[in-house]
């Protein structure tokens, strides 16, 4: 016997049907790490796309120009004129545009893509050229954001209908993947429209969901039109806007009405078995409408993912992301900083370097030049792009051993040892951040911040004493680095602990797992790049640490032998240059 297929999953493939159906008016929000399942979502939507239909892939990281369009440099040499490039989004007319990563996405892209789908056109207004292109694409954001203030820019979320989560979605639910059908005659079918009263249902339960977006309902009814063309039928009817809102609003909700007669853990036992006799007559009266909406709110929350109604109960909101994310790392993508001379290039991914492109060009001019020729004649190889170095913003992460082999006085020393890095931190105008590891797990004590007196008071109440899970700390250590790298940051790890581990991984006591474990821990930091600095709380130095720091590839130092001055000196060669 099967196993019954996942509701999530089929709610996605739905998903993939009406955005194929009509991909501008929809759009969509993926949230899926790579892997099976979002290959087979996107092979699905494929599928279910015509024919002539473009597919392209936008990167987050993408330069304007290539965006957008521009010159073309080396038509424009060859014709002695300008010559415009037609971008990507413009080359994406008509289909639709992947974007993996959309977290990465800054903000200046983001609103270049927002004032494209409003418009459904690209002006381009640059390098001596104007031109107009049609842009109307379906944007499909693949969100593999891992932290909470990790998503897609608000702007372009708010314009995508559907919100989806893949990622409770197991391989197997793949084996229930429906047949994509064939939606050729819903395309050429005059849709149905929604009238007033589905338009008043719609706005209600925005309302009572607590959203505030103008879009959400629009986007909602459009949604509950396309489906009701999927269907084939003529008029939208209750199982289309249960459909619209389950998909569109829903995810988006801040709260869930608790008077829908949906159960959300509460006792009902007291509920009345039948309504009053005069409920009937209120369900056709001036209240029909709101009626209507728990109806149809009541069966929304019967398709809704498992945990999401219980989030929403719990009064949870959904994941936005912080002003500060989205940048795809300030040296990879910045065009901006110190500039430190040039080397060749094309100006479409950096800046031009103009006297550096005239000096490259002249020794060449008398035999590039036809007889009475007095113009300058460049070749793309003769192009030159500006160098350009950006400080990228350090967090010093500190691993703090707080463990009972951390004597009260060694412990005292390393508190000590700390306060002077913080202010070495300070001053840099580094973030730092505190993990302490005792007992049988680490604890984040302080998040990444510039305050110094926040520091100071996370380390001051550092408590001490019990088992040493020295992996534990530096797996909470590296996991914050991973975070940190995404953000466009570059982390460094200062470890303070004798290297005595003697909690495994798993929670249980043993020192022979405990330190493979830890060294496990330490290769991996390495191996994911992550600059460190162990230093060696011990009265003695000891092998344990050397080894750790070897395993991590970090610079090894021993509390006893560290002053001040040496402490920050070693601080100051750990962290990245930039």
């Amino acid at each position: 016997m099967s196993a019954a297929p996942d509701p999530v999953w089929i709610q996605a493939c739905l998903a993939a049907a009406l955005v194929a159906l009509d991909p501008t008016g929809t759009g969509i929000v993926v949230r899926a790490r790579p892997g099976p399942v979002r290959e087979a979502w996107l092979a699905h939507l494929r599928a279910l796309l015509p024919d002539d239909a473009p597919v392209t892939r936008l990167p987050a990281s993408i330069a304007d120009d290539a965006l957008l369009g521009g010159l073309d440099l080396p038509a424009t040499l060859r014709t002695g004129r300008p010559v415009a490039q037609a971008g990507l989004l413009a080359r994406g007319h008509g289909g639709v545009m992947v974007v993996p990563m959309a977290e990465r996405l800054g903000a200046g892209t983001a609103a270049r893509i927002a004032q494209v789908l409003d418009t459904g056109t690209v002006e381009v207004a640059r390098d001596g050229i104007a031109a107009r292109h049609p842009a109307r694409v379906g944007l499909v954001l693949l969100d593999e954001g891992e932290g909470e203030d990790e998503a897609p820019p608000a702007g372009l979320a708010d314009r995508a209908a559907i919100h989806l989560d893949l990622d409770a979605v197991p391989s197997a639910a793949l084996a229930a993947t429906p047949t994509p059908p064939d939606l050729a005659a819903a395309r050429a079918a005059a849709w149905p429209s929604a009238d007033g009263e589905a338009a008043e249902i719609v706005c209600g339960v925005a309302a009572r969901l607590g959203i505030a977006s103008l879009r959400a309902p629009l986007l909602a009814l459009q949604v509950a039109r396309a489906h009701a063309a999927f269907a084939g039928r003529d008029a939208v009817t209750d199982a289309d806007l249960s459909a619209a809102i389950g998909l569109v609003l829903a995810p988006r909700a801040r709260n869930w009405p608790q008077d829908t007669g949906q159960e959300t853990g509460q006792d009902t036992e007291d509920a009345p078995a039948e309504p009053p006799p005069e409920e009937e007559g209120d369900r056709a009266g001036p209240t029909g409408p709101m009626g209507d909406e728990d109806r149809i709110l009541a069966a929304v929350a019967a398709s809704l993912p498992p945990g999401l109604l219980a989030r929403l109960a719990a009064g949870e909101a959904p994941r936005t992301r912080s002003p500060g994310a989205g940048r795809t790392g300030a040296a990879a993508a910045a065009r901006a900083g110190r500039p430190v001379g040039a080397r060749p290039g094309d100006p479409r991914r950096g800046r031009l370097a103009l006297i550096e492109t005239l000096q490259a060009a002249a020794p060449w001019q008398r035999l590039r030049r036809g007889e009475g020729e007095a113009g300058l004649r460049i070749t793309a190889d003769d192009l030159r792009i500006r160098r350009l170095v950006q400080r990228r913003e350090t967090t010093t992460i500190f691993a703090v051993d707080a463990s009972g082999s951390a004597a009260l006085e060694r412990l005292a020393e390393a508190k000590g040892a700390v306060e002077s890095l913080l202010a070495e931190c300070y001053v840099r105008r580094d973030r730092v951040a505190l993990v302490a590891f005792r007992g049988k797990e680490a604890d984040l004590l302080l998040a990444p911040t510039r305050s110094l007196v926040r520091a100071k008071r996370a380390l001051a109440s550092l408590p001490g004493g019990g088992g040493t899970p020295l992996a534990a700390g530096i797996e909470a250590a590296g996991k914050l680095a991973a975070a940190e790298r995404r953000g466009g940051r570059s982390p460094v790890v200062l470890l303070l602990t004798d290297g005595r581990a003697n909690i495994a991984r798993s929670g249980q006591p043993g020192r022979a797992q405990a330190a493979s474990d830890a060294l496990a821990a330490a290769r991996l930091l390495a191996a994911e790049g992550t600059r460190a600095l162990v230093i060696d709380t011990a009265a003695r130095p000891q092998e344990a640490a050397r080894a750790l720091a070897a395993a991590m590839a970090a610079r090894y130092l021993a509390m006893p032998q560290a002053d001040a001055a040496r402490l920050t000196r070693a601080v100051r060669e750990a962290a990245p240059t930039g």
